[in-house]
Parts: structure tokens; C-alpha cells; sequence
């Protein structure tokens, strides 16, 4: 698809302004000298509107647009249990994970993990997920941003990972996490908007003129086959969401690693400014989760019929996005482009903050603020390149590139969820037990996979989780020691508040009311 002369200009005069806006609210007054709080966690002052933009921007990028319109190509409206399910697991998070997260100050996920057990599985858990995030995360999405420039412009594979990799650095690297934060509510804005126009245009075009009610109706119709939500074990794709399994089994346990134990998440929530601030804004981030479907999904769904003869399915909404005019492409566009910018920025300051605290910091006693902040630079710096240099050939043979994330992180979740969830609310878990969960979960993940390949991955996970729980319980029965006052607080108890405002109890009720309809309707 050819960009026409407004759409190149639409796309540059916002490249350029989010870049110049990241640093104007980077900027620092006269005299202060960025440091470590600043950079990772922004002061500690980011408000409500800011967390819950920045957890969606964080987290709808390449990876989410590009990837689940693939999979609503392929499997349809059930891939949007990712979303829906998500919804009600930020409410957990806001509600139960948060209040003892922020009481302990801290910084990153592993430096939890050393205050409700040990430095041993800090360590262990910050090298595997600094690998997680590299090979994975940010290869994912850098990948996926650079195959839609691709598909849309016609730019050349390599160079789209180049200027992608560039704009990053240029817009995260001086300003950190206040700076992505802080321009997500406008990231966030274009994103939904041009996504509801993509929306709008893909069901006009099926409704033949006839209206937006029209081609929804129409397209239900035709396909009635992708608005299954809950998919039956003769449905093809029954593998990748294997029935009742996205309510009752392995999504649940996907979902809280996801949201309530992944630094490149969670990041957003212990920069508030209050545990109020952090809760009003996992609200507003679980409301937009709710309307995520409509953008992600719904444009691969219309291309079954919009465009039938893909070669892959990750190319669907750059084919929708083809039906825009001039212009407003271009406008489209440039919101993509700033959402996979947001996510790449996100995910390059979650390892340079975990490499940083979590292992530079530890084994470098000579070191200030100043260098300690230099240092979360260039990790980062050397992060995105390690994944420009990697994307294509580990990738690119991938038809559904959001499958393959969800498949290879479900080997260690749910290791990662025993660990946190029996840390948090057991109080007899050993260190001991938190290191053979991490193992066993690598060990049951694989010999499932192995041995039992037909297995779907999400009902995988849900069996290596219990056998993860039963790892941890037996481990710790035999390998008891005294709990210290810092383990003890890391754990609920009485002095732990759990109550929420009855702005938060409205908001809830209101997001569980909704998913009971959606899933009513789509059942």
C-alpha cells in the first residue's frame, strides 16, 4: 500500500512531536540530577490517568494489534478472552497484589522475591527474566512493529527494525519511565480512536454501504464460526483455547503472571503516587481492556472476508488498514507506530531497571546515582539491538507470532505464579520451595509438552501450576526455617489493608457486570 504525500506528513509532524513531548516532561529543574528513582520508577508521583494509560499502551502494541487481528483471523472472537479475562485480573491485582507490593517500597519484581525469601531466587528469577524479556518480549514486538511498516510502506524488512530501534532510543532513553508514562494517555487516545475508525471502515465495507449495524450483522452471518467464545473439542483451533479452560483453567494463571508479576507491567503501579492513585488507574486500564476486542480482533475477524487470500495471518490489520483515506492512514499510522514506540520503550526500561537494581547494584559497591542511572542507559541501549539483530530469523517463520509468546512463556508461568501467589499468602514457603517451583515448572512444562503433545498449552499450564503448588508445599514441609520480620511483612496478614475506595468498588462491579454479558451473548 502506497502512503500518499498527507500521510507522510501526518506521520512525521507526530513522530516528531511525541518525541519532543518525551522530553519536555523528562526534563528536571535546575540543579537536580536524574537519579535511579526518577528514571525507574518516575519520582514516584505518576497519577491515576497516567498508570492506566500506560499499562494498555505498555501492553497493546505490535505484539497485541498485529498478533491477536492473526489469531482473530484464524481462531476468531474466542482470542478475545485474552482481553476480557485480563479485565477482571487487574481487579485482583488492584485489589489483593498491590497493597502488599507498595508497602514494601520496592522497586522491582525480583527485589520482592529477596524480601519474602532470599537473594537466591532474586537472582535466579532477574537473569531468567532479563532473558524472557530480551529473547522474547522485546524481540516480539520489535518484530511485529517492523513487519506492519512493512506491509503498509513496502519498507524493507531490515531497515523498518533500524528506524524502529532508533525512534525507541530516541524517545525513552534520556527521560526513562516518566517520559513513556507520561505520553501514553495521548499514544493511547490515537490508538483507540484509529482503532474504532479501523473498526468502523471494515464493517461499512462488509455492510455494502448499508451501515455499521449492517456489516456487523452481515459478518456474523457469513462466519458465524469466529464468534464462538468458548470453543468446542472438535473446533481446529480447540488447542490454542481449549473451551471452558479461559474461565475456569490456565488463562487465569497466564493472566496474573502477566499482570500482577511482570515488571514490565506492574513497573507502571509502584510509580504512584498513592496506593489509591495506583488503584483508580488498574480500573481504567480494565475498562479499556474491555474495548480492546473491537480494535484487535474484530479487523482480523472482517478480513476472513475482506481479504481471504493473506499469506499470513499476522497480516491482517495492515490489510484493514489499507481501507483508511489519505490522511487519515496516515494518521492511523503514525498511532501504531507510537504504540510499538511506547512498548519498546517500556520494555527496554524494565530490563535496564532490573539489570540495574537487581544485579549491577549488588555486585558494584563503587557506584552513584548518577552512574547507576548511565548504566540502565546502556543496558538498554544494547537490549534493542540484541533484538534488532535476532527478530528475523528467530520470528520469521511464524504464521501467528502472538501464539508463539503465549506458548514459550507458558513453560515458566506457571512456576512464576506458584512462587508469588504462595509467597504472598503462605507463609511456610521456603526459598528452598520458590527455586524448586522455577525448576519444576521448566521440567513439567517441557515433558508435558513432550510427552503429551496434543495437550492444549493453556490446560498445560493450568496442570504444571498444581503440580508446582504440590512441588512447593512438599519441599517446604521438609526443608522448614525460622520466617524473618522483612519475610513476615512480604506476606498478608492483619496489618495489611486491602480496602478500596467506593470509587473502586463501583468501578468492579460495573467490569464484572459487563463480562458476564459479553460472555452471555458470545457463549
Amino acid at each position: 500500500m502506497d502512503l500518499v504525500d498527507i500521510d507522510l506528513v501526518a506521520i512525521a509532524a507526530y513522530v516528531i512531536f511525541i518525541l519532543t513531548l518525551a522530553q519536555w516532561v523528562s526534563r528536571e529543574k535546575a540543579g537536580h540530577v536524574k537519579n535511579t528513582g526518577d528514571y525507574f520508577l518516575a519520582g514516584k508521583s505518576l497519577p491515576w490517568w497516567a498508570i492506566g494509560a500506560s499499562l494498555i499502551a505498555a501492553n497493546i502494541s505490535a505484539e497485541q494489534i498485529i498478533g491477536m487481528s492473526g489469531s482473530g483471523f484464524v481462531i476468531g472472537l474466542g482470542i478475545a478472552s485474552y482481553e476480557w479475562m485480563a479485565a477482571a485480573t487487574l481487579l485482583i491485582v488492584g485489589k489483593y497484589f498491590l497493597p502488599i507490593f507498595l508497602r514494601m517500597g520496592i522497586s522491582t519484581m525480583p527485589q520482592y522475591l529477596e524480601q519474602r525469601f532470599d537473594s537466591r531466587v532474586r537472582i535466579v528469577m532477574a537473569v531468567f527474566w532479563l532473558g524472557v524479556y530480551v529473547f522474547v518480549n522485546l524481540t516480539s514486538i520489535l518484530w511485529l512493529g517492523a513487519l506492519t511498516i512493512h506491509t503498509v510502506t513496502g519498507l524493507e524488512l531490515n531497515y523498518a527494525l533500524a528506524t524502529l530501534s532508533l525512534l525507541a532510543i530516541a524517545y525513552s532513553i534520556y527521560g526513562g519511565l516518566k517520559a513513556i508514562a507520561l505520553t501514553d494517555i495521548i499514544q493511547v487516545a490515537m490508538l483507540v480512536l484509529g482503532g474504532l475508525l479501523i473498526a468502523y471502515l471494515v464493517l461499512v465495507e462488509i455492510g455494502a454501504g448499508e451501515g455499521v449495524i449492517a456489516g456487523f450483522t452481515t459478518l456474523v452471518a457469513r462466519v458465524p464460526e469466529k464468534f464462538d467464545m468458548i470453543l468446542s473439542p472438535d473446533n481446529p483451533n480447540y488447542i490454542h483455547l481449549p473451551g471452558l479452560s479461559v474461565l475456569l483453567g490456565g488463562m487465569w494463571i497466564m493472566n496474573l503472571s502477566y499482570w500482577g508479576f511482570n515488571q514490565y507491567i506492574i513497573q507502571r503501579a509502584l510509580a504512584a503516587k498513592s496506593i489509591q492513585e495506583a488503584q483508580r488507574g488498574i480500573a481504567f486500564a480494565a475498562y479499556l481492556k474491555l474495548l480492546m476486542p473491537v480494535i484487535v480482533v474484530l479487523p482480523g475477524i472482517a478480513a476472513v472476508l475482506l481479504a481471504p487470500d493473506i499469506r499470513a495471518a499476522d497480516q491482517a490489520y495492515p490489510e484493514m488498514m489499507k481501507l483508511a483515506p489519505d490522511g487519515i492512514r496516515g494518521i492511523i499510522f503514525a498511532a501504531l507506530i507510537a504504540a510499538i514506540l511506547s512498548s519498546l520503550g517500556s520494555m527496554m526500561n524494565s530490563i535496564s531497571t532490573i539489570f540495574t537494581v537487581d544485579l549491577y547494584s549488588r555486585f558494584s559497591k563503587q557506584r552513584t546515582e548518577r552512574e547507576l542511572v548511565n548504566i540502565g542507559r546502556v543496558v538498554a541501549v544494547a537490549s534493542i539491538a540484541v533484538a534488532a539483530v535476532i527478530a528475523q530469523p528467530l520470528l520469521g517463520r511464524f504464521d501467528q507470532a502472538f501464539q508463539y509468546i503465549q506458548e514459550f512463556t507458558g513453560f515458566f508461568t506457571p512456576g512464576i505464579v506458584t512462587i508469588f501467589l504462595l509467597g504472598m499468602f503462605f507463609q511456610r514457603i521456603t526459598a528452598l520451595a520458590a527455586l524448586a517451583s522455577a525448576i519444576g515448572s521448566a521440567v513439567f512444562s517441557f515433558t508435558l509438552y513432550i510427552a503429551w503433545p496434543s495437550l492444549p498449552f493453556m490446560d498445560r499450564v493450568g496442570v504444571v501450576f498444581l503440580l508446582c503448588v504440590a512441588t512447593a508445599i512438599s519441599v517446604s514441609a521438609v526443608s522448614r526455617s525460622p520466617l524473618s520480620d522483612q519475610a513476615r511483612r512480604a506476606t498478608t496478614g492483619a496489618d495489611v489493608d486491602y480496602s478500596t475506595t467506593v470509587g473502586f468498588n463501583i468501578a468492579s462491579i460495573g467490569v464484572l457486570a459487563i463480562l458476564v454479558a459479553l460472555y452471555l451473548t458470545w457463549w
